[in-house]
């Protein structure tokens, strides 16, 4: 399993992830991956200026982008727009298996004239937040079989650029019809969401209250407290508090990092409470998940 694939999710000033692409000097990342109950990956709401696409390959994916949840089954195919706030999550404790394709939009613009007549028709539609090809058409088959196909390309830029070329034709041609039906409206609070995102993102170490979270948004906390169960069906404590316990596990990741440090680090107030709030989320104390990481 690769290590990026364990909820290592590291941010921008703006609050937006910093994707671990599979070359430095290529903007994308491929994975054949699977996600099962309370590992770290699992309900890490985050977004980005790369387009999203993911195909079931097996199980069924609970997929939320902007806080409406999409049940995703074997052969469907989501396209996740950018900026978006997206995560996933397993249906009925089952394991699920999917390939996943980062691609970042730079890579189809070999002009200005195919950036503004092709591209950012696209990412710039605030109410085309998502894509989804359910498996029924020869359309969705299509595009299932474009994305089932990138991990084989993984490192052949020139070959992901192509196979990314005919998927976007194919988003493309079926943006509006497709857009239509979901009846999706923009929201123009997202903005205020975000900014809370970001803040929480830099002051998990510190003592942090709901009156905080609220203040970073410049919204009242009973508006913050409806848009995090809106956008990520928390509190913004709770949020707040997987943030902290996603953090725990890659410094638990890292070496042997001290737990009085770690909870320190973390801002929790002591190893008991970090313990029992870790337990929480991931059904295992720090040290179980020490002791498995070290074994893996």
């Amino acid at each position: 399993m690769k290590i990026e694939q364990m909820g290592l999710i590291v941010k921008r000033d703006d609050g937006s992830e910093i994707v671990n692409y599979d070359d430095p000097n290529f903007p994308s990342y491929i994975y054949d991956g699977w996600i099962a109950p309370k590992v770290t990956w699992e309900g890490v709401p985050h977004f980005h200026e790369d387009i999203e696409i993911m195909t079931i390959k097996e199980g069924q994916v609970a997929y939320f982008v902007n806080g409406k949840e999409l049940l995703l089954r074997a052969g469907d195919t989501i396209v996740v727009n950018s900026n978006q706030i997206h995560y996933n999550m397993t249906v009925n404790g089952e394991v699920a298996k999917y390939v996943i394709c980062i691609l970042h939009p730079s890579i189809l613009v070999n002009s200005i004239t195919v950036e503004m007549q092709a591209v950012r028709p696209i990412t710039e539609n605030p109410d085309l937040p998502y894509l989804r090809f359910r498996y029924i058409n020869e359309h969705t088959e299509s595009i299932r079989n474009l994305v089932l196909g990138m991990p084989d390309l993984r490192h052949d830029p020139f070959a992901i650029t192509k196979q990314f070329y005919q998927i976007w034709d194919i988003i493309r041609k079926h943006a509006e019809t497709l857009g239509a039906t979901e009846d999706v409206v923009s929201d123009p609070r997202i903005q205020s969401f975000k900014s809370m995102m970001h803040f929480i993102s830099n002051n998990y170490q510190d003592q942090v209250t709901l009156a905080d979270i609220a203040a970073s948004g410049s919204i009242s906390k009973s508006l913050c407290n409806t848009l995090f169960h809106q956008y990520v069906g928390e509190s913004p404590i709770n949020y707040l508090m997987h943030l902290r316990c996603r953090k725990v596990a890659e410094l638990l990741r890292s070496g042997k990092i001290p737990m009085t440090e770690i909870a320190s680090r973390t801002g929790f107030g002591g190893v008991s409470y970090m313990s029992e709030t870790f337990r929480k989320f991931f059904e295992k104390s720090p040290r179980e998940y020490r002791k498995e990481w070290e074994n893996r």
